[in-house]
């Protein structure tokens, strides 16, 4: 009786750590793909790039006064940060017009 009762404990162990896990794979996932710009760096390049993840895009100004768009900020001057959706301004492929 008391072995049948232990298995029975330990069935439902084994079953509460396999939905832990699913549960947390889960929550890992959401993270991934709802706020990937979050994630420490090294998971960050490990993993894919998630759909919702955005490209960082800086502007400044260099020493003639030029307007710069770069993927890192500069060190030495002052930077703004544009939100980049790369579906915007999406033109659709079309063949041309035959005359």
């Amino acid at each position: 009786m008391r072995a049948a009762r232990y298995l029975a404990r330990e069935r439902q162990r084994g079953k509460a750590v396999i939905w832990a896990l699913v549960i947390l794979a889960i929550a890992a996932g959401a993270w991934w793909y709802f706020l990937p710009q979050t994630l420490p760096a090294p998971i960050r390049a490990a993993l894919p790039a998630s759909p919702n993840a955005h490209a960082q895009v800086y502007k400044w100004r260099d020493a003639k006064g030029r307007l710069q768009l770069t993927s890192t900020p500069p060190a030495d001057r002052p930077y703004e940060t544009v939100e980049y959706d790369p579906n915007l301004n999406v033109l659709p492929s079309a063949a041309p017009a035959q005359p």
